[in-house]
C-alpha cells in the first residue's frame, strides 16, 4: 500500500497478524502497531481532512485508510492508500473486527473465554518463531522471559516435561495450553476459598449458597436482593461452588471493581460536573505546538463535553491558534466540521464551545455564519420572538444533541458605568468583615481584569479599521431596508433571549461585537467576574471564567469558597489553567469540583495526575461526560457542608497477574534477561477541604500500617491532601507476584463527598521509581466497589492492558 505523509509518499508491504494482534511493515527497521493501541479508524470522508492537507486527489478517497494510535506516550497517525478497492475493504473489515474485539476486552474485565483464547494464540505465535507448530525447550524459556517469569532452569524443565505428555521433546498447541494453565495456578485464591469454606463450616471443601450470601454481605458489602443473589449463585453452578466456580466469579463482570451508575440527567446544567478541555486545538506545547482538529476528535471520543476555541482573523475565514505564540493555525470551518462529526458519538448530551474571539466585526459575522452552516439545527440560537426570561438553566436531557456557544457578550460589559467597572474588582463577601486574604483576592481579580482590559485594547486596535467601514455599510443597508429607521434608530435593535443580553442604544457607543454572533449566546453568555457577593447579581445564563490562581485564592478562604459554592448551585463557572503552564501540565481538578465549579478545563494532551483524576471522574455515569454533583454541592442545606468525617481506606494488596513488559520507542517489548521486582504504591487524593488534613493520632498507629521501611517524608502529604504508601517488593516475578499485604490510608471527607476522593494504584519496579509505572489504576471512592476485586490495569496513557490485573481487597473504615 502507499504510505502517505505531509513530506512524502512511498509504497511498503504491510502485513496484518491477527494472532499477535499487530500491523507490521519494514521501512528502515521493523515497524509495528499493536491493535490495542489503535484509538480510531478513519476511512473515506472521515479522513478527508488529511487527504486535503496532503493535497491528494479526491479519486483516492474510497481507498484511504487512516489509523490513529498511541505509541511511546504520543498520538501518531498512519495514512494508507490501498492499491484496489477490494484490498481496501479486506483491510478495513479485518482491522475493525480485531479492533472491536479488543475494545470489548478493554472495557473492564469479563469475557474470560475470549480473553484466554486471544492470550493463548498471541503467546503461542510469539513463541513459535520457526512457524513449525512446535515449541522446543529454548522456545519455552524465551516465552517465559517475555511473560516476566524467571524460574530456575531445573524447575522449568520439570514443568516442560509434565506438559510434554507424548514425550516428544517439544510441545504442540494442546501441550502448550497445559503448560500455561499450570503457570496460571493461583495459590492465593485457593487460600481465600479455603478460608471462606472454614468460616461457613463447609464439610467437603466447597461453598454452598449460605456461605456465598455471607461472603457477599460481609466481604463484598453487596446490596443486591436475596433473589438477585440466588440468581447470581445459580449462574455459576447449581447447589455448590468449587474453587473453579469461585475463581470464575471473581473475574467476571458480576464482581467488577468499578461501580457504574446512571445519574438523573433532568436537573439544571449547574448541578453537574462537565468534562472540559483547555486549548483543545493543541496537541503539544502551549508556545510552539501544533494546532489541529485531532485534539477535538480525541477529546470528544472520550466524552469531553466542553471544548475551547481561540479565534483570530484569517486571510479568508477565521482561524484557530494560540495567540502571540508560534503554534500553527487551523481553520475554524475545519474544526467545526470535526466537532459536528464527533460531537455525539460517545455521548448524546450537549456540547459547550468555549470561545475566545479576537476577530474584527466582519470575521465575527463569519464565525456565526460558519457555525450556523456547519451545526445547523443543532446550534442553539436566540429566539426570534424575543423568547422568555430565563429563570433556570435547562438540563442535559433538555439539550440532548445540541451545541451551545459561550463567549463574552461585549454589549453587557459596554453598558457598565464607571462605578460598575470599579465593582469588577470588588470581591466583598457576604461576611461583614474583610480580612487580609480578602484584599489579596481583590488584588488578584483586579490584576486579571487589568490583563483582560489590556487584551481588549489590543483587540480593539485590530478591530478599529473594520469597525468604521462595517458600521457604515450596516447603516446603508438598514436605511435602504427600513427608511423609518433614521427617525427611530432604536427599532433596529435585535430581540435577545433575555433582557441581560440586550445591547445599549446605538448612540451610546459603537458596537464591538457582531450582532449575528451575539444571537448565538443564549444559555452560556460570557461575562466578567464582578465578584461573588450579595451586591452582585448575575442572570442564570451569565457564565464567567476564573484562572487557576484566582480560584486557589478563593479556596483558601472559607467564606469565599462558600460564596463560590452557593453561586455554582445556579450558575455555570469555568476554571482554566494558569498561563505559566506552558508545557500543558494540569492541576488536580477535584480541588475545584469541591467548590462546585462545573467546567474544570484540562489539557487533554498531557497524561499526568490531573488528567488521570479527570478521566477517573468521567468514567462514571456511563461515560456521558456529565456527572451529577454531590448532594452537598447542590442542596441549600448548610448542615451537609458542615459535616466532616474521618476514615481509613483499608487495602490488602493480594497479587498481580501478567504484568506487562516495558516497550521501547517503536512499541517493541524489551525482552532481556531481567525480570521486574515489582511493588505497589497506593495514593489517595483528597480535595482541599479548608481543614487541617487528617492523620492518625498516636493511639491509631496500629491501624495505619505503611511498610516498616517507609520514611516519615513518604507519609507526608505531597500536597496538603495526598497520602501515599508502598507495599514491599516481590523479587524476580512479573507474572504472578503475591504480596498479601495490608495497608491503611487516612483521609477526611466533607459532606459525604466520596465522589471527590480518588485512589490510585501504581505498580512500579524497584530501583526504577522515577520511570513510568508498569501499570496503574485510578478511580474515585464513589466508583470503587469494596471487597475482593480484580482491578483492570492501564498504561501511563490510560489504555487498558488486555491481560494484566491487580487483585485487592478494599473497605472504608470510619474513625
Amino acid at each position: 500500500m502507499l504510505k502517505v505523509s505531509a513530506k512524502k509518499q512511498k509504497r511498503y508491504f504491510f502485513r496484518l497478524d491477527p494472532d499477535e494482534g499487530q500491523i507490521i511493515w519494514h521501512s528502515k527497521k521493523l515497524r509495528i502497531i499493536p491493535i490495542e493501541t489503535i484509538k480510531e479508524i478513519r476511512t473515506g470522508s472521515d479522513a478527508r481532512y488529511y487527504r486535503e492537507q496532503f493535497q491528494i486527489a479526491p479519486t483516492y478517497e474510497s481507498r484511504w485508510l487512516t489509523l490513529v494510535y498511541l505509541l511511546d506516550g504520543s498520538y501518531k497517525t498512519l495514512h494508507l492508500i490501498a492499491p484496489t478497492r477490494d484490498v481496501f475493504q479486506m483491510w478495513e473489515t479485518t482491522i475493525r473486527r480485531l479492533y472491536s474485539m479488543r475494545q470489548q476486552l478493554m472495557n473492564g474485565l469479563g469475557h474470560t473465554a475470549m480473553r484466554q483464547a486471544i492470550w493463548e494464540r498471541q503467546f503461542w505465535k510469539g513463541a513459535d518463531e520457526e512457524r513449525d507448530q512446535k515449541l522446543e525447550f529454548d522456545d519455552v524459556e524465551r516465552m517465559c522471559r517475555r511473560l516476566n517469569i524467571n524460574p530456575s532452569r531445573d524447575d522449568l524443565m520439570r514443568r516442560f516435561r509434565q506438559a510434554d505428555t507424548h514425550q516428544r521433546g517439544w510441545l504442540d498447541f494442546e501441550d502448550f495450553r497445559k503448560f500455561v494453565k499450570a503457570l496460571k495456578v493461583r495459590p492465593e485464591l485457593d487460600r481465600l476459598f479455603r478460608k471462606l469454606c472454614v468460616e461457613t463450616h463447609s464439610v467437603d471443601g466447597n461453598l454452598r449458597y449460605a456461605g456465598f450470601v455471607s461472603f457477599m454481605r460481609k466481604d463484598q458489602q453487596s446490596i443486591l436482593s436475596d433473589a438477585d443473589l440466588q440468581r447470581l449463585f445459580l449462574t455459576h453452578e447449581t447447589g455448590i461452588w468449587t474453587l473453579r466456580n469461585f475463581t470464575a466469579f471473581l473475574l467476571s463482570p458480576c464482581n467488577a471493581a468499578f461501580r457504574d451508575e446512571k445519574h438523573d440527567m433532568t436537573r439544571p446544567l449547574p448541578e453537574y460536573m462537565i468534562s472540559s478541555s483547555h486549548n483543545t486545538y493543541l496537541v503539544g506545547h502551549q508556545l510552539v505546538g501544533e494546532s489541529t482538529i485531532e485534539g477535538y476528535i480525541r477529546a470528544l471520543l472520550h466524552s469531553c463535553r466542553s471544548v475551547e476555541l481561540d479565534i483570530y482573523d484569517g486571510e479568508v475565514e477565521p482561524v484557530i491558534y494560540h495567540g502571540k505564540t508560534l503554534t500553527t493555525k487551523v481553520s475554524l470551518r475545519d474544526i467545526c466540521k470535526a466537532i459536528s462529526r464527533y460531537a455525539f458519538v460517545a455521548s448524546p448530551y450537549p456540547i459547550i464551545i468555549s470561545a475566545e474571539v479576537h476577530c474584527t466585526l466582519p470575521q465575527q459575522t463569519l464565525i456565526a455564519h460558519i457555525m450556523m452552516e456547519v451545526f445547523g439545527d443543532a446550534l442553539v440560537k436566540a429566539s426570534t420572538d424575543g423568547g422568555q426570561k430565563i429563570e433556570v438553566l435547562p438540563s442535559p436531557e433538555d439539550l440532548k444533541g445540541r451545541v451551545l456557544l459561550k463567549t463574552k457578550n461585549l454589549y453587557i460589559s459596554q453598558g457598565d458605568s464607571s462605578q460598575d467597572k470599579e465593582q469588577l474588582v470588588d470581591t466583598e463577601s457576604s461576611s461583614t468583615e474583610t480580612s487580609a486574604s480578602d484584599s489579596d483576592l481583590r488584588e488578584e481579580i483586579k490584576n486579571e481584569f487589568k490583563h483582560e482590559m489590556k487584551k481588549a485594547r489590543e483587540n480593539e486596535a485590530e478591530m478599529i479599521k473594520g469597525l468604521k467601514s462595517e458600521l457604515t455599510k450596516a447603516r446603508r443597508v438598514l436605511d435602504r431596508v427600513n427608511p423609518r429607521r433614521s427617525s427611530n434608530p432604536t427599532s433596529a435593535r435585535p430581540i435577545m433571549a433575555s433582557p441581560s443580553a440586550t445591547p445599549p442604544p446605538q448612540d451610546k457607543a459603537k458596537p464591538k461585537m457582531s450582532l449575528e454572533l451575539v444571537s448565538l449566546l443564549v444559555y452560556t453568555v460570557g461575562v466578567k467576574c464582578r465578584g461573588i457577593n450579595k451586591k452582585e447579581q448575575y442572570a442564570p445564563e451569565h457564565m464567567f471564567s476564573l484562572s487557576e490562581n484566582t480560584a486557589n485564592k478563593m479556596l483558601k478562604q472559607n467564606v469565599s469558597m462558600m460564596d463560590l459554592i452557593k453561586h455554582n448551585r445556579t450558575h455555570l463557572v469555568r476554571i482554566y489553567p494558569k498561563g505559566s503552564r506552558i508545557g500543558s501540565t494540569n492541576y488536580e481538578p477535584h480541588r475545584y469540583w469541591s467548590a462546585g465549579a462545573q467546567l474544570v478545563a484540562i489539557n487533554w494532551q498531557t497524561f499526568d495526575q490531573g488528567y488521570m483524576i479527570n478521566h477517573a471522574m468521567f468514567q462514571r455515569n456511563e461515560r456521558a461526560g456529565y456527572v451529577l454533583k454531590p448532594l452537598a454541592l447542590r442542596s441549600n442545606d448548610k448542615r451537609l457542608l458542615s459535616k466532616r468525617t474521618q476514615h481509613f481506606l483499608d487495602i490488602t494488596i493480594i497479587s498481580a497477574q501478567q504484568l506487562p513488559r516495558p516497550k521501547d520507542a517503536d512499541g517493541h517489548e524489551i525482552i532481556d534477561r531481567s525480570t521486574p521486582d515489582p511493588y505497589v504504591e497506593v495514593s489517595i487524593h483528597i480535595p482541599d477541604w479548608t481543614h487541617t488534613p487528617f492523620l492518625p493520632p498516636t493511639d491509631e498507629e496500629r491501624s495505619y500500617s505503611p511498610p516498616a521501611n517507609t520514611s516519615p517524608a513518604t507519609l507526608a502529604a505531597t500536597t496538603a491532601r495526598t497520602i501515599a504508601v508502598k507495599s514491599y517488593v516481590v523479587k524476580n516475578n512479573g507474572f504472578n507476584p503475591v504480596w498479601e499485604q495490608s495497608l491503611s490510608l487516612p483521609f477526611d471527607c466533607v459532606g459525604d463527598m466520596f465522589d471527590l476522593v480518588f485512589v490510585k494504584f501504581a505498580i512500579k519496579q524497584e530501583d526504577r521509581e522515577d520511570s513510568e509505572p508498569l501499570a496503574l489504576y485510578c478511580t474515585s471512592l464513589a466508583g470503587l466497589n469494596p471487597g475482593y476485586r480484580h482491578l483492570p490495569l492501564h498504561d501511563a496513557q490510560l489504555s487498558q492492558y488486555l491481560f494484566s490485573t491487580l487483585f485487592v481487597q478494599t473497605r472504608i473504615r470510619n474513625v
